[in-house]
């Protein structure tokens, strides 16, 4: 049996054989839980482990399960992929593979628990969809590889496509860090401030406003006398108008839904 591995108050062994997996839960009752299927779960914690998500996890704020796709593998070498039916390039994550491993990540689930595929299929991961994560038990993510994942899987349960953007990856790894950072910032506890959250980009719709810290002055550049004046009235309204404007510039798409939800 590999060493265990602990990341926090959990300790993850994530190469044991599905049965082992079955028998040995190993669960933080009432924590936040990101259980990932993935062909390498020596990719993560990764960048999790550090920084703030990094000492949530280590306090035991959220929880990381990580789930050896190959440990379901078929045969002698533990296959987890064939060729695409009717033909064409790459390889196809198998269903029946692929099946076993959602059907345990799943186990003893009930409501409130998303499971989700990685792909550039589905619709943009953004900061309301952190939101609603963030309010669930947890979630459970599959990282796809090569040409994708049977598409009777996605379909016999039910999972819910995610992607990151317009852009491929070779696998699903990153971006599903990438989902878990953005989730967990936003569960209680988590940060310092709660306010953090309240003023950053997307919360309300607007992109952030600029930031400014010491010095006061750098390569003939000041910081806007507003923000040094100590008027918080004032700052408020020059952060809202920067936060506007800079709506409107960048993204024309979130300004003309930020304008339709005023009314």
């Amino acid at each position: 049996m590999p060493p265990e591995r602990s990341h926090g108050r959990k300790s993850i062994r994530p190469t044991l054989k599905p049965r082992a997996l079955m028998e040995e839960p190993e669960v933080l009752a009432n924590v936040w839980t990101a259980r990932i299927i993935t062909l390498f779960p020596q990719a993560f914690p990764g960048v999790l482990g550090e920084s703030l998500t990094g000492r949530a996890l280590k306090d035991g704020l959220w929880q990381l399960e990580t789930i050896d796709l190959r440990q379901f593998g078929d045969g002698k070498h533990r296959n987890v992929d064939d060729t695409p039916a009717g033909g064409g390039a790459g390889m196809v994550l198998r269903a029946d593979v692929m099946g076993q491993a959602v059907q345990m990540a799943m186990q003893g689930v009930r409501g409130g628990w998303p499971l989700v595929y990685l792909s550039p299929r589905g619709p943009r991961f953004d900061q309301a969809m952190a939101r609603r994560l963030a309010t669930a038990d947890g979630v459970t993510m599959i990282c796809g590889r090569f040409e994708g994942l049977d598409q009777r899987v996605i379909d016999h349960f039910g999972i819910q496509e995610v992607s990151l953007g317009d852009f491929v990856l070779t696998g699903g790894e990153l971006a599903a860090q990438a989902v878990i950072d953005a989730t967990v910032r936003l569960l209680p506890g988590v940060l310092g401030n709660a306010v953090s959250t309240e003023e950053e980009s997307f919360s309300h719709g607007l992109l952030e406003h600029p930031q400014y810290t010491r010095p006061a002055e750098w390569a003939g550049r000041a910081i806007p006398d507003v923000l040094m004046s100590g008027n918080h009235g004032e700052i408020a309204k020059w952060r809202q108008a920067e936060a506007e404007r800079i709506t409107k510039e960048r993204r024309p798409d979130l300004w003309a839904a930020y304008e339709k939800a005023k009314g």
